[in-house]
């Protein structure tokens, strides 16, 4: 299994900030960034063969990359996304479609979690499960979260943005695993959806697995502080919850 990161996104939000870095090296403390953290979680739970999806301010990232394989005794790839700047991530994910059948563990570029994530997902593995993701059902949502409907019985029914808080089981935190067998599938899911509409998010791929009757799982996260980085709010938070605000 490999480590997989998205982070071609330009971030416009955390401007000044990604004026000139993407979102996954603003800087959370002068040492740290999301892309630290996610890589260190992922040593942590000997995943030590990791690809990057780069495209915004690519080079950036680039020329860390001996920097991060030192630190976290880590070997990186760089898969670059040439649409970042106008499309979604769904092809940014399609992007690194030949990746998928070594197993991944996804992570968005923009998210600051604990490493208890990954080894929730990691405990979850078995049976006939081959796309597991991790969900945060203490969390109060709001219009802007990443919602799911889902069940024991019967796994993921709905992923959407666009769901009353009310009726959501809980959040999708931008963390899964795929299991090989998901290859194929999904990045025929994710192709289609992103010549669907290039603005759709790598979700609506997951929804319309769900919509042709492919099971999607969840494995819950508990009670965990961790916060998805998409405006100086969220900044300010993921440093408070490292302790740097």
């Amino acid at each position: 299994m490999i480590g997989l990161v998205l982070a071609a996104g330009t971030g416009r939000r955390l401007r000044p900030y990604t004026d000139t870095l993407p979102k996954a090296l603003v800087p959370i403390s002068p040492e740290t960034t999301v892309l630290d953290l996610t890589l260190a979680n992922y040593a942590a739970v000997g995943i030590t063969d990791v690809a990057i999806v780069v495209g915004y301010a690519a080079a950036a990232i680039e020329s860390r990359v001996a920097g991060f394989e030192e630190r976290y005794g880590v070997q990186l790839e760089l898969v670059f996304n040439d649409k970042a700047e106008t499309w979604n991530n769904a092809y940014s994910l399609w992007c690194a479609r030949d990746l998928l059948s070594s197993g991944v563990m996804l992570a968005n570029g923009d998210t600051v979690h604990p490493v208890s994530v990954q080894q929730a997902l990691l405990s979850a593995r078995g049976g006939d499960r081959s796309i597991i993701l991790a969900l945060d059902t203490e969390k109060s949502l709001a219009d802007e979260e990443m919602k799911v409907i889902c069940s024991a019985s019967g796994g993921v029914e709905q992923i959407t943005k666009l769901m009353d808080p009310a009726s959501a089981t809980g959040e999708y935190i931008g963390v899964t695993l795929l299991e090989p067998s998901a290859a194929v599938v999904l990045a025929d899911a994710l192709k289609a959806t992103w010549e669907r509409d290039p603005n759709l998010y790598y979700e609506d791929g997951y929804q319309l697995l769900v919509d042709q009757g492919h099971r999607i799982d969840v494995a819950g996260i508990g009670t965990v502080d961790w916060v998805e980085i998409d405006n100086h709010d969220d900044l300010a938070k993921a440093r408070r919850i490292l302790g740097f605000g």
